[in-house]
């Protein structure tokens, strides 16, 4: 049986890459009233490894596009890998993010083509997360029908097209897009609890996911990382960040509960799923030091951690395609509701 060549497997999925990479260079970023000039350094160097591997598999994707249409059909029609297609425009916002961070209030200010392309690339993004979220819960009209809003599509990677929303405020609003950055933060804000009891009603009456979205768990970490940086980007009182700084603390403890189960796991491009999160969380956390003496100790130990998590698994993807484990044939689990797993 002849085999499908490696570009074939590589779905959106692989875009969680330059999300997590991202989500660590504005952590970092964010460390430099802990740590000082360094941590902007390091904030520049993962930034730049961002950009590069974003680049890559853009290119990448394309190529798949041209040469094998029928397997971005398939993403499409997949109930998990499809919404992994709002890391492609996710990945954009995040990277006008980091330029944002990087590039400083001054230099936007000066004008010209760096400070436009960063606009740019952040309306590309903002509005093509949009345009997917549509997309996606347009698809949910169907009901029963094909693409219709079935049990294998309620998995945690579902927060990515849906709650992708909230970064909007992240860049729009130094940009200057306020109000636009408010209307798609609202978005995400609405859906993420919808999404949340969707996940609950699944799990109560169908039973959990194929175990190798274990890793998808610390998704549920983002939101509330997210919206509270968002909540401060557009200068809401403290304790509302605290909130939401609360919410994700108690995710991350949650998602934690399966460390063992997750470590048991080979490794996979899933795994990705726990990047963005703990630099999301480490951001949130550092963004909060300043006012709680407590938090500045925790805050540089949860940055440590998603550092040394996010190079474990540029190790791990790096050891994977040199073994030829990743670009291949993923594992079929069978999905079946509870009531039928003792038949």
């Amino acid at each position: 049986m002849p085999t499908s060549p490696p570009l074939t497997f590589l779905h959106p999925a692989w875009f969680a890459i330059p999300m997590g990479l991202c989500g660590l260079s504005l952590a970092w970023h964010r460390a430099q009233a802990l740590m000082g000039e360094m941590a902007g350094g390091i904030a520049l160097v993962v930034g730049l490894a961002a950009l590069v591997a974003y680049l890559v598999l853009a290119g990448a994707a394309l190529l798949r596009l041209q040469r094998h249409p029928q397997a971005w059909r398939d993403d499409l029609a997949h109930p998990v890998r499809h919404a992994f297609v709002a890391a492609i425009p996710i990945g954009l916002m995040l990277l006008a993010t980091v330029a944002v961070a990087l590039l400083g209030p001054e230099v936007l200010a000066q004008g010209g083509p760096l400070p436009g392309l960063v606009d740019t690339a952040w309306w590309a993004g903002s509005l093509g997360q949009f345009g997917v979220t549509l997309w996606l819960l347009s698809r949910w009209w169907n009901g029963n029908k094909p693409g219709g809003l079935h049990w294998p599509v309620l998995t945690p990677v579902l927060i990515v097209p849906v709650v992708g929303n909230v970064l909007a405020p992240l860049a729009g609003v130094p940009l200057g897009h306020v109000e636009w950055a408010a209307a798609q933060f609202g978005l995400g804000l609405l859906f993420w609890p919808v999404v949340l009891v969707l996940l609950l009603v699944r799990m109560a009456t169908q039973g959990m996911w194929p175990q190798r979205l274990l890793p998808a768990h610390f998704i549920l970490v983002a939101p509330p990382a997210v919206i509270g940086v968002a909540l401060l980007q557009f200068g809401a009182p403290a304790l509302l960040a605290w909130g939401c700084w609360g919410i994700a603390l108690f995710s991350f403890l949650w998602a934690g509960a399966q460390a063992r189960q997750l470590a048991a796991l080979p490794f996979g491009v899933t795994h990705w799923g726990l990047s963005f999160p703990l630099a999301a969380f480490a951001a949130l956390t550092l963004s909060l030091a300043e006012a709680q003496g407590l938090l500045s100790v925790l805050a540089p130990l949860l940055l440590a951690l998603a550092s040394l998590v996010i190079l474990a698994l540029l190790l791990g993807t790096w050891r994977g395609l040199r073994q030829g484990t990743l670009l291949a044939p993923e594992p079929v689990a069978a999905i079946q509701p509870v009531g039928t797993l003792g038949a």
